[in-house]
């Protein structure tokens, strides 16, 4: 649901079924971007979903998946995204660049004919599901601002990011399902918003060693720690109070975001389900890792989700 990022930990449900009909062909930037989704954090369109649902949230996870891979500088290498796109060789390492490229060939989308595969694909699911652009530029300004800001000061400064980075993908889910409403979207970029935390706390070590702290300053200064202390093999107590109290944040915003689920039914709701369970049950392994989470992120068992999903389904969370 909520910004996401390939190869690390499965924490819900299975994502059989995501891809939609098509070939796969090794070295295809679009296939091998789309094939990214069976290692996601979270479901990307799990097979319970409608089929046309499976295929438009398949074309809006192509998007924000190469998208954080242009940011991260994770794109395979050859450069065929960077060609797509009409990035000179010489600038193809350039993440800035290929940025503003992705950004002019998404334009595209909504008044030509887009360059890259997964634009092209993403094309008549806008259609579809009259999707706007604000939610699609909001991704992209996450993954420049990630160029160019490493630090955040204060908890609203990493607020603010995660309304850029997080938020537009719960937003594009609601679109695409026919069930957005204020409400819903004010409840659903507090769970996103809690997920991105999740994963900042899972990540700690991952983030500093691309320069990056998703921690805010102020709040090391508080607990007293270091960034020295955040590249130590294992947490100290003031590391671990410091992940503890974020953890506390992160609960308090999905417990706010939750009632989404119980505001929309069927198979939309077992999938939102699984996003709020899915973040609580991580949140349970980093409390069970007593927040030491330096050596890398801590995992739950397949019970935890399962008890977590069904205490969210009845709404006692």
């Amino acid at each position: 649901m909520c910004r996401p990022r390939p190869g690390q930990r499965a924490v819900t449900g299975t994502t059989a079924g995501v891809g939609a009909a098509r070939p796969a062909h090794a070295g295809d930037p679009e296939h091998d971007t789309l094939a990214k989704a069976a290692d996601e954090n979270f479901p990307v369109a799990p097979f319970f979903l409608p089929r046309a649902w499976r295929t438009d949230l398949m074309a809006v996870y192509g998007f924000a998946r190469l998208v954080d891979d242009i940011g991260d500088g994770d794109l395979a290498p050859g450069g065929a995204d960077a060609r797509l796109l009409g990035v000179a060789p010489d600038e193809a390492e350039d993440r800035l660049a290929l940025l503003d490229a992705f950004e002019a060939d998404l334009r595209r989308v909504f008044d030509g004919t887009p360059r890259h595969p997964l634009l092209r694909r993403l094309q008549p699911t806008v259609r579809r599901r009259s999707l706007t652009p604000g939610p699609f530029l909001g991704l992209i300004a996450a993954n420049r601002q990630d160029q160019l800001v490493s630090r955040y000061e204060t908890w609203d400064d990493l607020l603010a990011y995660c309304e850029l980075s997080a938020n537009p993908v719960g937003r594009l889910v609601l679109a695409v399902t026919g069930t957005s409403t204020p409400e819903r979207v004010r409840r659903s970029d507090a769970i996103c918003t809690a997920l991105q935390i999740v994963e900042h706390l899972q990540d700690v070590a991952e983030d500093l060693g691309r320069d990056r702290v998703y921690l805010p300053a102020a709040d090391l200064k508080r607990f007293h720690v270091q960034e020295a202390d955040l590249a130590a093999a294992t947490a100290s107590a003031s590391v671990r109070a410091l992940v503890a109290y974020e953890a506390q944040r992160a609960r308090d915003l999905l417990n706010e975001g939750a009632p989404l689920v119980g505001s929309v039914h069927g198979r939309l709701k077992l999938l939102l389900a699984g996003f709020v369970a899915g973040g609580r049950a991580a949140l349970g392994a980093i409390a069970a890792a007593d927040y030491d989470v330096l050596p890398g992120p801590p995992r739950h068992g397949k019970l935890r989700l399962l008890r977590e999903v069904g205490v969210t389904l009845r709404g006692e969370g």
